[in-house]
Order: C-alpha cells, then structure tokens, then sequence
C-alpha cells in the first residue's frame, strides 16, 4: 500500500506531460503578407494618347522614388472607346517598360480622359526562425522538432521574386496547343523525328583540374 502511494504522483506527473505535449501553434512557420497596394490617378488630353505634362511626370516620379517597382503586379486601367483606351494603355506600358515595370490592362470603368494605375504590393515578414522553443528529447508523441519547416518557409520568403504571388495566383494565358498537338500526331503516326548519329557523340571529361566541393575537398589537408 504504502508502494502504491507513492506511484501515484509520479503517474499523475506522467500523464500531465504527455497531455501538455508540444504543438505547432507554439512556432508557427507562416509567412505573413501585409497589403501595401496603392494607386494614381493620370490624365490624358481629350481624345489623345499623350499624358499631360504633369502627370507623365509623376508618372516618373513615382517609379523614381519605389512607388512602382519591377516585382509589383502593375494594372492599369485606361478610359476612352475602345481603340482609345487599348491605346492610352500601350502608352502608360511604354513609359514603364525602360524600368523593367510589365503593366497589366484592368477592365474596369474609367472617366473617358482619365487612367488609373494601380500597384499591388504585398511586403512578406518572415517567421521567428530559427526555433528551438521545444525541449528535443520531450518527443512523446514523436512530434516534428520546433524548427521543423522553418529553412523553406524563410527561403520561400526570400527567393520570391513578387510577393503577391504569394496572396494570389497569376491567370494563365491561352496555351499554344499546336506544336504539342503536332508532337503527339508525330508520335501517334511513328514520325518522331529522332537526332542523327552525326549529332550524337561521346562525352568527353573536362581537362580542366577540379571545381566546386570536390577541390574543397581535394585541398583540404
């Protein structure tokens, strides 16, 4: 009895532990997307596809000073009839295009001598890593380590070149479904047109001395 008595609390410790086991909500890994999207109003000439003066030059002055930058999504909405606005858009995407800006049209209604270009932006804040808030050898779930995740969330962070992909998809173009429709007619009818033996030919080492890891490798003592 006394043997018994004894136990009990250290179950009871046991089991409270496993119950307050680790979880992920305790190192979230999520990268968080803060919306920075702005936009200017520009104004044409009537029936013209010339910017006026003043705006073409905040138009400058806003990629001068970051307000546009090569990794925003660029809409540009433009009023007119419909020629006239197509054109009004080739002149806003002309002025961006030396600043490595892609502008997008956006169909939506615009006052007739008027445009609107709009900058989605999206600034990424990366998660608290590296994390090593969970005691390793408390694994009674054989749950993932804290810092689990933590390299590919931060590198997708990083590496993406427009953040707002990360918010939203981009719309696919149409595909050009004729050469793949000519490869499978090729293939389908024993046409497969394969690289002659002229053009195929043995691989020959480079005779240059090693490179990369291996020389590390090689000249480490």
């Amino acid at each position: 009895m006394k043997l018994h008595r004894y136990l009990a609390p250290v179950a009871l410790a046991l089991l409270s532990a496993c119950a307050s086991e680790y979880t992920e909500a305790e190192a979230p890994k999520d990268l968080r997307l803060d919306n920075a999207t702005t936009h200017v109003d520009l104004r044409f000439a009537p029936g013209s596809t010339r910017l006026s003066a003043r705006d073409a030059t905040r138009l400058r002055a806003l990629v001068a000073t970051g307000g546009l930058q090569p990794s925003d999504r660029v809409l540009v909405a433009t009023g007119g009839s419909p020629g006239l606005a197509r054109a009004r858009f080739e002149a806003i995407s002309n002025e961006l295009a030396p600043y490595r800006i892609v502008a997008t049209p956006q169909p939506v209604p615009v006052a007739p001598n008027q445009a609107i270009v709009e900058s989605v932006r999206y600034l990424v804040t990366l998660p608290a890593c590296p994390n090593w808030s969970k005691t390793a050898p408390l694994r009674y779930t054989n749950t993932h380590a804290s810092n689990f995740g933590c390299a590919n969330a931060v590198n997708l962070g990083q590496m993406v070149a427009s953040p707002a992909d990360l918010a939203e998809g981009r719309p696919l173009a149409a595909a050009d479904g004729t050469p793949a429709a000519a490869a499978v007619n090729r293939y389908l009818n024993d046409k497969v047109q394969l690289p002659s033996a002229t053009n195929i030919g043995p691989i020959s080492a480079s005779s240059a001395g090693p490179t990369g890891g291996a020389a590390t490798s090689r000249s480490a003592p």
